[in-house]
């Protein structure tokens, strides 16, 4: 197991905005019934589905989400747009994805009691990027300050596992001493608000962590890396076709497979198995078994899923200690909801604890790290 490589700062930005489940379905309730008695003749004559209603408490049970935070509200709830009003910028401005980035950049430097000269390198991991090029992360690199390099990963959820895994290895081989992983998860664009079965999903957020070189941690809350694992299946359970060659298409590049969409079900069924046995696997290399570890900062995509993920690892329910939840405040957001569970739930462990980060997403991909709190 190496200890090479330290995780010595978490960051967490949150937007000032939120929505609740009682928002969200009052707004796509309306949208509902004004497409139904536009639709009526078609829908009567069975040529086209009437919209489902929904509930706050059908999104509660199904997901375990009560709201979500989300970067820019306006727009969100108006039946005449179902998307948020976010203002284009000049390019010579800060872009949206760039400025949560720095964010929650700035709280983990803080946290890891590091300076831009102190960074080497920059990676933007996240489900979605603003744009193709330039890259967000030399974006970010340059508002921070930061020399060396810096380049962007989308890894769908699995994003941030599998940023900190390319920054690990970057600092056990040298070629980096002190790596900045960032998640701005700006997703709310990417939702639709048209659709029961998945408007309620998502939320924005941004978070970050510094992984360095272990005899260069000196911050109040430092974790060894003592390993890291990854994997990935193909499958189009869960999809979003947005894309640059969509405008060669000629057809809507605003239509519904161009957002997110996902096969819920069969999502559900497929990935629990796959991230338990990855789990179990992963502790196993090291000799350890579910029992040693102290905490799961696991994937806030759906309470049912770390639910039977964490009762197939450990043959019972977890505590709320044991597997924080904060799906239930923030949603779905994307590959950050590990990485919020460990900002909000790491400080009161003790030296030698173990923890495990592990994501799983679209792809399918999962990735893993196993921690231990260094003393």
């Amino acid at each position: 197991m190496s200890e090479l490589s330290v995780i010595s700062g978490v960051g967490l930005w949150t937007p000032p905005e939120s929505i609740s489940n009682e928002e969200l379905v009052a707004s796509y309730n309306a949208w509902a019934e004004r497409y139904n008695l536009d639709h009526e003749s078609e829908i009567e004559a069975g040529t086209l589905d009437a919209k489902p209603m929904s509930s706050a408490a059908f999104i509660e049970k199904a997901s375990g989400i009560k709201s979500r935070y989300i970067y820019k509200k306006e727009g969100v709830l108006d039946i005449d747009r179902m998307c948020p009003v976010i203002p284009e910028r000049k390019d010579d401005e800060l872009s949206h994805q760039a400025e949560i980035a720095v964010n929650a950049a700035r709280k983990a430097m803080a946290a890891a009691n590091k300076q831009a000269s102190d960074i080497d390198a920059v990676i933007v991991s996240c489900a979605y990027t603003q744009r193709a090029y330039p890259s967000m992360a030399i974006e970010v690199q340059g508002a921070l300050g930061i020399e060396g390099f810096g380049f962007d990963m989308l890894v769908a959820c699995s994003a941030a596992t599998f940023g900190i895994h390319r920054a690990h290895e970057m600092v056990v081989a040298g070629s980096a001493k002190c790596v900045l992983v960032i998640n701005p998860e700006l997703v709310s664009p990417q939702a639709n608000y048209k659709d029961r079965d998945s408007h309620f999903i998502f939320g924005d957020v941004a978070t970050a962590i510094v992984i360095e070189r272990s005899d260069t941690a000196n911050s109040d809350h430092v974790y060894s890396i003592l390993g890291t694992k990854a994997k990935t299946q193909f499958s189009n359970n869960i999809r979003s076709n947005f894309g640059y060659i969509n405008r060669a298409h000629d057809n809507d590049p605003y239509g519904a497979d161009k957002l997110f969409q996902q096969q819920g079900r069969k999502v559900f069924k497929e990935v629990c198995p796959m991230a338990a046995e990855h789990i179990q696997s992963h502790l196993s290399d090291y000799e350890l078994t579910p029992e040693n570890v102290k905490r799961w900062f696991l994937h806030q995509a759906n309470i049912n899923m770390n639910q039977l993920i964490s009762r197939k690892l450990l043959g019972r329910d977890p505590s709320a200690e044991e597997a924080p939840i904060v799906l239930d405040k923030y949603a779905n957001t994307a590959s950050a909801g590990s990485i919020i569970a460990l900002a909000l739930n790491h400080e009161d462990l003790v030296k030698d604890d173990l923890a495990v980060i592990c994501s799983f997403g679209a792809g399918y991909s999962i990735g893993s790290l196993v921690i231990k709190k260094r003393g």
